[in-house]
């Protein structure tokens, strides 16, 4: 028959009111002071292993760094990366041994409080004090005023060094040119690439674009790689220029595949800004050609029949009266009314002497004579 195990109540400390204390001594306020003597050194506990969990914490933080540090380092094939090798990999190894020192002093302490005698205030806790709703917590993203205001004080302060980045033309000094300018790795960088490539190519430097082009898919393809590592893009770069240069043909490929598609991209992009502003060249001299009357002269000349065309290519007034007199009275003042509110056709026009021509009575004196002649009939 089994027996029931009754030592784990050996380390229990019996309650307050089980204490026989001496008639003349106050129990009330012997269990008060026994109590917070207690509590006291439960707290002293609790804040020693926090203070051991935030150094070991700590510890692991820097350990973290310091492993990163030597990848990129491997990864490197510069003079100075094999120089920093030896004193990373000695940091590296200085910590580990500071976080298995830590690591124990926490399991050394947390032995030592298991070790303590249950009381009143550790035998028991309270299942749930408070309700909790999981609410999904609110995305803040950055609207597109932001964004705009960002990339504009970005480029204001940095400009310069993004154009001769993207000037560069060989993998190494792209490399050392962001070791040394670390910042340029971000997205506003791409970007003002991207607007500089499409700027040259309408300015029709054409080499040039296809030189900033392949800069701009460089930055991108960096960008990429952190994304897809979850890492800071200022802290792969390396790794990216690492793989590019080791003629990894498969990554190459892509790249070149991606840059080809962007140089096109940027073609039809420059395209579409060319025919814009040609548009908005033609309207603003349309607009400048109006006549009085809102008309275009080119549009109303087209409408014109060809007849009155040959006058006004020949500015030959007499001609242009024998015209009218021939066409209908109605036509005649619809084209001529058209001539007038487009400009083509200017009453009260002065000569180069100044004196003021017989032209406004042309339409009249025209209109008259079928007039006449039909009452003669």
């Amino acid at each position: 028959m089994s027996r029931i195990d009754y030592s784990v109540w050996d380390h229990i400390e019996v309650s307050d009111d089980e204490d026989d204390t001496h008639p003349n001594i106050d129990t009330p306020s012997l269990f008060r002071w026994r109590h917070q003597a207690r509590v006291d050194r439960m707290e002293e506990y609790k804040k020693k292993e926090q203070d051991l969990d935030k150094s070991l914490a700590e510890c692991r933080r820097k350990l973290t760094e310091a492993q990163k540090k030597v990848q990129e380092l491997n990864i490197s094939s510069t003079d100075d990366a094999k120089a920093d090798m030896a004193k990373a990999h000695a940091e590296e190894k200085k910590l580990k041994k500071e976080e298995r020192d830590w690591e124990r002093k926490l399991e050394d302490h947390r032995r030592e409080e298991k070790k303590m005698p249950w009381n009143v205030d550790t035998l028991s806790k309270e299942g749930f004090s408070k309700s909790i709703v999981n609410v999904k917590p609110e995305q803040t993203e950055e609207t597109e005023e932001e964004k705009e205001k960002k990339h504009k004080t970005f480029v204001e302060k940095y400009e310069k060094q993004i154009k001769h980045f993207g000037m560069l033309h060989r993998w190494d000094d792209s490399q050392k040119y962001l070791s040394d300018n670390p910042h340029l790795v971000c997205e506003e960088t791409a970007n003002y690439l991207v607007i500089m490539c499409i700027d040259l190519e309408v300015e029709e430097k054409h080499a040039l674009m296809e030189q900033v082009a392949h800069q701009t898919i460089v930055m991108q393809f960096i960008l990429e790689l952190a994304k897809s590592l979850k890492v800071d893009p200022r802290g792969c770069f390396r790794q990216f220029f690492a793989k590019i240069k080791t003629s990894d043909q498969q990554y190459m490929d892509a790249f070149n595949d991606e840059l080809e598609s962007f140089k096109q991209r940027v073609r039809g992009r420059a395209k579409i800004r060319i025919e814009k502003a040609m548009k908005e060249y033609e309207e603003e001299e349309r607009q400048k050609r109006l006549g009085p009357g809102g008309l275009d002269p080119v549009d109303v000349y087209e409408t014109l029949p060809p007849e009155m065309q040959k006058c006004f290519d020949e500015k030959d007034i007499g001609m242009l009266q024998d015209v009218i007199s021939k066409m209908d009275p109605t036509e005649a003042k619809a084209h001529m009314k058209a001539c007038i509110d487009s400009g083509l056709w200017v009453p009260n026009s002065k000569t180069d002497d100044g004196d003021e021509k017989e032209d406004d009575g042309t339409y009249e004196e025209v209109k008259q004579e079928p007039e006449e002649a039909e009452k003669k009939q």
